[in-house]
C-alpha cells in the first residue's frame, strides 16, 4: 500500500475554492472571463493546497511530445553495452513523459561516421545524447545539431569546445590521478615500468584519464616510469596484443592501466605469460569481467562510473531542456567509484 500523501490536482482545488474545474483552468492559465473576487479565491486555493502542475500531463494535454536520440559506440564494449541497456531502461520512463526515443550504435571511433551520423539527426529530434569523439568534424557536427534547434549532451566522453549544453559523466582527469593513487600504494618500494593501454586518444574521457594518471606519477612516484600510452580500440584481441608485447619487451614492467575497454584481452596476456598476480592490474568500468577478475585477484583495482546513473541523468537533463523544467545539479553529477575486491556490491 502506498502511503505517500496524494498530489492535489486541478479538481481539488476547484472543490475547495467552490467554483467549476473550467474557472480554475481559466485562472491558472491566465486567460479572461473570470471577476478579481474569483481569480483570488482560486490563487488562495492554488497556494493553499500547494498545488503544482504535471509537466507530463501538460504537456499531453497540450499534445507536446519530445524526440530523443542517444547515439551509442557499436562493438563488443562491456560497459556501452551496460549502457545501451540502461537507456533502454530510461526510454520506458520517457515513455511517461510524453517523450520518445531511439537508440543508434555507431563507431564512435571513426569521426567521420560519427560526425555523419550527427548531421543526419537535425530536424529529426528535440534532444541528442551522444558518446562522443572529440574531433573538429564531430564538433562541426554537433555544434550544427544545435544550431538546428536540437539539445544535446554529451555522455560519457565530451566535446567541451563544441556547442553542447552539458557534459554528463565522471571527471576522467580525477579518475586518472585516482586510478596513478592506487597504482603507485600499491606498487610500494619497487621500481619499473608502468604500461598504458586506450582506446583512443581522441576520445577525451580516454585522454584526460592518461593526464591526470601521468601528473600524479610524475610528481609523486619518481619510481615509477609510464611507457607510452598505446591505442586498443577498446577491442580484447587488439588489447591482448599489445600487452603480450608490454610483456615481452619490458622485464621491468611492473603495472598496467587500462585506460579504455579490452581487460578481458588483457588478463589473457598476463596469465599466458604466468604473471597475472605479479603485475598490478588497474582498469575501469566494473562489469561481469571485471567483477570476476577482481575476485580472482587478477586485477587490483576498477575505477568505475554508474552507466544506470549517467542513462538516467541524461534522460532527465534533455527533457529538463526541452520543457524548460529546472534540473537539480546535485542529483546529475556522477561520481567515480572504487571497486576492490573486499567492497564489490
Amino acid at each position: 500500500m502506498d502511503d505517500r500523501p496524494r498530489r492535489p490536482t486541478l479538481v481539488d482545488v476547484a472543490e475547495h475554492a467552490q467554483v467549476s474545474l473550467a474557472t480554475v483552468d481559466r485562472v491558472f492559465n491566465r486567460r479572461p472571463g473570470v471577476s478579481v473576487k474569483t481569480v483570488q479565491r482560486v490563487e488562495q486555493a492554488l497556494v493553499k493546497l500547494g498545488y503544482r502542475p504535471d509537466a507530463a500531463a501538460v504537456r499531453l494535454a497540450r499534445g507536446i511530445q519530445f524526440n530523443f536520440c542517444f547515439v551509442l559506440p557499436a562493438g563488443t564494449n562491456t560497459f556501452m553495452s551496460m549502457l545501451a541497456a540502461q537507456v533502454e531502461r530510461s526510454l520506458q520512463w520517457l515513455e511517461d513523459q510524453n517523450t520518445f526515443g531511439d537508440i543508434l550504435r555507431v563507431d564512435v571511433f571513426d569521426p567521420q561516421v560519427l560526425a555523419h551520423t550527427l548531421r543526419g539527426l537535425g530536424g529529426r529530434y528535440h534532444g541528442v545524447a551522444v558518446v562522443a569523439l572529440d574531433h573538429p568534424v564531430v564538433r562541426d557536427a554537433i555544434n550544427a545539431l544545435v544550431e538546428s534547434g536540437a539539445h544535446v549532451v554529451t555522455l560519457v566522453s565530451d566535446v567541451p569546445s563544441s556547442r553542447r549544453h552539458r557534459y554528463i559523466g565522471i571527471d576522467n582527469s580525477a579518475a586518472g590521478r585516482t586510478a596513478a593513487t592506487l597504482m603507485g600504494r600499491f606498487v610500494g618500494q619497487r621500481a619499473g615500468k608502468l604500461g598504458l593501454i586506450a582506446g583512443s586518444l581522441a576520445l577525451r574521457d580516454h585522454a584526460e584519464r592518461l593526464f591526470g594518471f601521468q601528473q600524479v606519477i610524475a610528481a609523486e612516484y619518481a619510481a615509477l616510469a609510464p611507457l607510452p600510452a598505446l591505442e586498443g580500440n577498446d577491442d580484447a584481441v587488439r588489447c591482448k596484443g599489445l600487452a603480450h608485447a608490454l610483456l615481452k619487451d619490458n622485464p621491468d614492467l611492473v603495472g598496467i592501466y587500462s585506460i579504455g575497454a579490452g581487460n578481458r584481452g588483457i588478463v589473457e596476456a598476463l596469465e599466458e605469460a604466468g604473471k597475472s598476480r605479479q603485475i598490478l592490474f588497474i582498469g575501469h568500468e566494473l562489469t561481469e569481467f571485471s567483477r570476476r577478475y577482481l575476485i580472482r585477484g587478477i586485477m587490483d583495482a576498477v575505477i568505475n562510473q554508474d552507466a544506470g546513473h549517467e542513462a538516467r541523468s541524461a534522460a532527465r537533463v534533455l527533457l529538463a531542456y526541452c520543457s524548460g523544467q529546472p534540473m537539480i545539479d546535485d542529483q546529475e553529477r556522477i561520481r567515480i567509484d572504487i571497486f576492490l575486491r573486499d567492497n564489490l556490491p
